[in-house]
């Protein structure tokens, strides 16, 4: 067991993704993402054909950076790209496949082929670097790599200058200066490190651990996320320093919930290490910030009073703040800075333009999704950014999901000069997306925070889809549809194909989705939602479970706003199962279906996880309709294949016409390792 107190905060000219048709396979919908890691190598076989399929030049080579793979088998395969040998910076792209290898569309960073007239510089590589830019003092000599810059109007030649240094805030920056090789020109700046600064110990939490080699135990979790001493010995002229001291403590208790105990910093970042990759695996399918089950490790005590943390490509690095009495630990600044982690190995978004405003905002909307997740009694979730750290001095926090032009500086609205803001403030109208999105437009009280979230201009009011949808909205968009130039535009177009892909283009969530980026005043794009209104006549009361167990009956518990599982929309779902020891559980309801009707189709929507592995069904749960003395069992599912992402089930009842019939959901567990059936939006529609 151990005592967590922490505190901390997040501190701190591009072009669009394009989608393109390759074949004529099916536009069908996919199943959720599980995003389970393909064979980079065995993608790697297949790119002279996506090299074929594209029409790229015998100049250009396809190297493929990752694979993602859908549930159904449809793989999203994200290339680089090389122009006679040389890196094309920009040039990503994403080639989307059926489950047999056949490509359906592309979504270019700059679309079709990259070339320049001549690969030899005008400008000197000399020249090139001495109009390097830095964040401060430098530490090495910069280097200048000649490149094809493609995230321009047309591709140029071009060096990109890299200046590693040290901020005032002893932050090391590795700061990135594209610069015309014809020239001279600077075309674009960003920094590959991003930060956060805060203060502040105040959690209580309980953490993994493991026991040590030798007798006591680590501060290493099941996943291998690891938390070390850096002895105030890391370098804050590179960042570079010792891996540190791994936090060993004989009786398993540590910290004292002060920074008089070294490992009371420790504990707290380590619980954030542990519950950001718990959020990413359990509630996004995705292994690690590597998508690969590594665990990433942290460093506390960075440096000598540094005020700040920072992810740097590899692991989070915590410093003391003001006079080594402040450690940065707060379960924020893990949720946001590792998820500068996945950003960088899914989309690889620049720190520029409208780029680094999307790359900002998905730290704060993964960095909110964690929060809400951990559902720490000290620290319940909230749309506020560093609400706790009171860095400000007069107790606001850093940034307003619902408005962020209440901070002074963040922009609440998109406009063709977004991208000119520094990444922080250029993040605002995302962030205002990810609110309305979830919760909609209007005045609301959420964990006892008042919100009231505008609309921009005469924008229509927003209908918010429940922020658990959103979140796996913007993670497929991130990881599936982005590249590492894109814009609001494109932002736009890849979150509704990707609303469409998990629910549907009818679906609650994608109408949310669409008339969020309409309410933050990013134009229609090419992707729109369905118009065809969904099934009439649902005969079950209260279908999605946002009014408890009202109209339903059976075993007391099941229904549940508890976030340990997210509801597919609202609140409420019916979470059956997730015990771990011998369990039966019921939800049901009574149902009478009118003898006129045509068509009865019993539809609902289903989540699974399990600890428990191999081919053999220990927990069940069946869909059953009990008629008088007779139950029918219209399915069963068990632990076997799981599914963590929501899956629409649907059953013709049409033979109970003229019938008071219960449907209900039987699920049993064995006497070990749980394994959660989560039900949601169900129906039963008639016409």
């Amino acid at each position: 067991m151990i005592r967590l107190s922490t505190g901390a905060a997040l501190g701190v000219a591009v072009i669009a993704a394009v989608a393109t048709p390759l074949s004529a396979a099916s536009a069908a919908p996919q199943s959720a993402s599980t995003h389970a890691p393909a064979s980079v190598s065995a993608a790697q076989s297949g790119a002279d054909k996506d090299h074929a399929a594209l029409g790229l030049s015998n100049d250009e080579k396809l190297i493929v950076r990752n694979v993602l793979t859908d549930a159904n088998g449809t793989q999203h395969v994200r290339y680089d790209r090389t122009f006679k040998g040389l890196r094309v910076v920009g040039g990503d792209l994403i080639v989307e496949k059926t489950a047999a290898g056949q490509e359906k569309s592309v979504h270019y960073n700059a679309s079709g082929k990259v070339a320049v007239a001549s690969t030899t510089p005008t400008v000197t590589r000399t020249k090139a670097i001495s109009e390097g830019r830095s964040a401060g003092k430098q530490t090495e000599s910069p280097s200048g790599e000649l490149v094809v810059w493609a995230g321009g109007a047309k591709p140029v030649l071009a060096y990109d200058v890299l200046v590693k240094s040290v901020r005032a805030d002893q932050v090391p920056s590795r700061l990135h200066t594209l610069v015309d090789a014809k020239s001279g020109a600077t075309l674009i700046s960003y920094d590959e490190v991003q930060t956060g600064t805060g203060d502040g110990i105040f959690y209580n939490a309980t953490l993994e651990t493991k026991a040590h080699t030798g007798g006591g135990y680590e501060l290493t979790d099941t996943h291998g996320n690891n938390t070390r001493d850096a002895l105030n010995q890391g370098d804050p002229n590179t960042g570079v320093g010792p891996a540190g001291n791994l936090f060993l403590d004989s009786d398993d208790a540590w910290g004292n919930g002060a920074v008089s105990d070294r490992a009371s910093a420790a504990v707290d970042a380590h619980y954030g290490a542990t519950t950001t990759f718990n959020y990413y695996k359990n509630i996004l399918g995705r292994n690690g910030i590597w998508n690969d089950g590594r665990g990433a490790p942290s460093r506390v005590h960075f440096a000598n009073a540094m005020e700040n943390a920072f992810w740097d490509g590899s692991q989070m690095s915590y410093g003391d703040g003001a006079g080594n009495a402040a450690p940065l630990t707060e379960i924020d600044v893990a949720g946001h800075e590792m998820s500068h982690g996945v950003t960088e190995n899914t989309a690889a978004l620049v720190y520029s333009g409208d780029a680094g405003g999307l790359n900002e905002a998905t730290s704060d909307i993964f960095g909110t999704a964690v929060e809400f997740y951990a559902n720490n009694p000290s620290d319940p979730g909230d749309y506020l950014i560093g609400e706790e750290i009171d860095l400000n001095g007069n107790g606001t926090p850093l940034r307003y999901m619902d408005k962020p032009s209440k901070d002074g500086a963040s922009k609440d609205c998109w406009s063709s000069t977004l991208g000119q803001l520094n990444p922080h403030y250029s993040s605002g109208p995302l962030n205002h997306w990810f609110y309305l999105a979830s919760e909609g437009s209007g005045a609301k009280t959420i964990n006892g925070v008042a919100y009231n979230s505008p609309v921009c201009g005469t924008a229509p009011a927003v209908t918010g889809a429940g922020r658990a949808n959103i979140e796996k909205v913007w993670y497929r968009t991130l990881s599936t549809k982005l590249t590492s130039n894109s814009n609001y535009a494109a932002a736009r177009n890849g979150a509704i194909a990707s609303a469409k892909e998990l629910y549907g283009a009818t679906s609650a969530t994608c109408t949310a989705v669409a008339a969020a980026f309409t309410a933050i005043a990013v134009p229609a794009g090419s992707e729109t939602c369905g118009t065809t209104p969904p099934p009439a006549g649902n005969l079950l009361l209260n279908p999605g479970f946002e009014s408890g167990a009202v109209n339903w009956t059976g075993t007391a518990g099941p229904i549940t706003n508890n976030t340990g599982r997210p509801a597919r929309t609202g609140s409420w779902k019916a979470w059956l199962g997730g015990n771990g020891t011998t369990t039966t559980e019921t939800v049901q309801q009574s149902v009478a279906i009118p003898s006129t009707v045509t068509a009865a189709t019993l539809s609902f929507w289903l989540r699974t996880d399990t600890a428990e592995s191999g081919s053999t069904a220990y927990d069940t749960m069946k869909v059953q309709v009990v008629d008088g003395a007779t139950t029918t069992t219209l399915a069963t599912y068990s632990n076997v294949g799981p599914n963590a992402t929501y899956t629409q089930k649907s059953f013709n009842v049409l033979a109970y016409k003229g019938k008071t019939i219960t449907v209900k959901f039987l699920m049993n567990e064995d006497s070990s390792l749980q394994t959660s059936f989560v039900v949601d939006d169900t129906a039963l529609a008639t016409s």
